[in-house]
């Protein structure tokens, strides 16, 4: 199957998949839950294929499970089919932690209570698809897009977990991760990252020598993540498995914990766009049942400060899980470089014992969470520069936010919107070297610490063409959208001055 062919048939994949959401939407099934239906559907459809396979016959169920599984499903209606489908998830859901059953279908249950259209999904959509002959390829696209599509319904909050594409691309086209690297990501989401980095190392340096089932089985051994919500862990799992990362019939590189409850598994390049809540918590049941929220402080021996703000509780831990060489891209907020206290000791030891050299400010309207200003934040790990010899020494800031004017709806962020950065960063090592641009400015390392509470947002050197009213250029659409995202950052910014003066209240 060729490109072309490929492309066609993943949008008639997409196109079928989405037509089914529609109709469970009236039932009140929203996108991210129908994609968590389809996953456990096409698990159990994909290792029927598997098992039914003449030349190479793969069992992936549990032991013992020769006569389970699709087969229990196909042909059923009404109630009788409710009950197997459930049976089945508890059953499954119920196998050994560790395993690839127990990932994907821990705590599942059934959404769609409608049993004529479970029927339909089943019966019509699902088992008339032959999915192993379609490709990784077309089959991982597929569900990509439908996960891209979850992301954008809104009042599921599945947004929280989909860091734009295009800014994934451009991060993992700037790092170049190659089939040497180990490369996780702490916050994984549904795998975005992981995906990215994999397809870009087939592409540059397998495909182009002959592929190699052995040397994809050690990339794909090479790469794995952690998520801390089980539901989104096994979207990732799927999301990876589709796209012929890892093995059906081992555990997925998915691994469903706190990241930062310990220092994990070292790795030559981390990619990540951690939560953008402030505030580290948990939820506790007393006797009385009641819930409440309790702030977690990460108390690590590794860490230069101990706090309960997750952002720099996360650039702290991806900053102790590098190998040395290692590398890091990480998306953080706006207040993870003014911040003072904890966030002021987290700038200093950053810059002293890491290679910060490159900072691109990103505009707002890219992400699916309104309000969010933030940055892509690029730092090495080497050896020791020698006796209190910081390892940063200059920090190129490439300001892509002042005059760039983004919509999720009207004006989504694409791939060439990024090319220029890209070219400019892959132009040279080190930012000095690289080639002259307008967006650009370079800082040293000594101007860095003299600022008051070493503030790295820094800004003022692009000409802002608002003020000569070029905003009368832009449509309706992308003005009103600026607008909300402009109130939404005050009110995030209000919200956190209001929640460290309660805190410092509480603690007086």
């Amino acid at each position: 199957m060729n490109a072309a062919e490929s492309q066609a048939e993943t949008r008639r994949l997409v196109d079928k998949l989405w037509s089914y959401c529609n109709v469970l939407r009236d039932e009140g099934v929203s996108t991210i839950d129908y994609v968590e239906q389809l996953t456990f559907l096409l698990y159990l459809k994909i290792a029927e294929e598997k098992k039914n396979d003449l030349i190479v016959s793969e069992h992936l169920l549990p032991q013992g499970w020769q006569e389970r599984g699709w087969s229990e499903l196909v042909g059923q209606k009404g109630t009788e089919l409710k009950r197997r489908y459930e049976q089945l998830l508890a059953d499954l859901g119920d196998q050994a932690p560790g395993t690839p059953h127990h990932l994907i279908f821990a705590k599942a249950q059934n959404k769609i209570q409608n049993a004529s259209n479970l029927s339909r999904l089943i019966n019509d959509l699902i088992e008339r698809e032959t999915w192993s002959i379609h490709g990784t390829d077309v089959n991982g696209d597929a569900y990509e897009q439908l996960l891209s599509r979850g992301a954008a319904d809104t009042k599921s909050g599945a947004g929280q977990y989909f860091t734009p594409r295009p800014l994934i691309n451009a991060m993992v086209r700037c790092t170049q991760p190659t089939p040497d690297d180990t490369i996780t990501d702490p916050a994984c989401g549904t795998g975005g990252f992981l995906l990215a980095a994999h397809s870009y190392i087939v592409d540059t340096h397998v495909r182009p020598n002959g592929l190699n089932r052995e040397k994809l089985r050690k990339i794909s051994g090479n790469i794995w993540g952690t998520e801390l919500v089980h539901g989104t862990a096994r979207l990732a799992a799927m999301n990876l498995l589709l796209h012929g990362i890892g093995s059906w019939g081992e555990q997925p590189g998915i691994q469903v914990e706190d990241a930062l409850a310990r220092n994990g598994r070292k790795a030559s390049l981390v990619l990540a766009n951690p939560p953008f809540g402030k505030k580290s918590s948990i939820t506790v049941v007393n006797e009385d049942g009641k819930a409440s929220r309790e702030e977690v402080a990460y108390k690590r021996h590794d860490f230069w400060v101990t706090t309960t703000n997750k952002q720099l509780n996360f650039v702290q831990h991806i900053a102790t899980q590098l190998d040395i060489p290692g590398r890091a891209a990480v998306v953080v907020p706006d207040n993870v470089l003014f911040e003072g206290g904890a966030g002021e000791t987290v700038r200093r030891n950053l810059l002293r014992d890491y290679d910060v050299h490159t900072l691109l400010r990103l505009p707002t309207g890219i992400f699916y969470a309104g309000g969010v200003k933030a940055n892509v934040l690029f730092f090495e790990a080497k050896p020791p520069a020698g006796a209190d010899q910081p390892l940063t020494s200059k920090l190129a800031v490439y300001d892509f936010r002042t005059n760039q004017h983004f919509t999720l709806k009207t004006k989504a962020l694409r791939d060439e919107h990024l090319d220029d950065f890209v070219e400019w960063y892959l132009s040279a090592d080190r930012p000095e070297d690289r080639k002259p641009n307008d967006r650009v400015k370079l800082f040293d390392y000594a101007d860095l610490v003299a600022r008051d509470k070493i503030n790295l947002d820094l800004i003022g050197w692009v000409k802002d063409e608002s003020v000569d009213d070029a905003d009368e250029l832009l449509s309706p659409e992308v003005i009103a959208a600026e607008i909300v995202e402009d109130l939404q950052a005050a009110l995030s910014e209000f919200a956190a001055v209001a929640e460290a003066l309660g805190g410092a209240s509480s603690e007086s």
